[in-house]
């Protein structure tokens, strides 16, 4: 569970982040929300944190 909400947040992380940097392919819930204007690249950034942190989690636990 935990490396496929790693998963997740890394495919919206990656997709944020290329969205923001090309102004093309505008798509996933960090371009969606109203409240991430203009703090795109921070929100992408902190889910690919996040998603390595989520991979790291279920490696330890043997999981995923």
């Amino acid at each position: 569970m935990l490396g496929f909400l790693g998963f997740i947040a890394l495919v919206q992380g990656l997709g944020g982040l290329v969205g923001a940097l090309t102004d093309r392919l505008r798509w996933g819930f960090v371009h969606r929300w109203s409240a991430f204007d203009g703090y795109e690249i921070y929100v992408s950034v902190v889910l690919l944190v996040l998603a390595v942190a989520l991979f790291a989690a279920a490696e330890s636990r043997g999981t995923g």
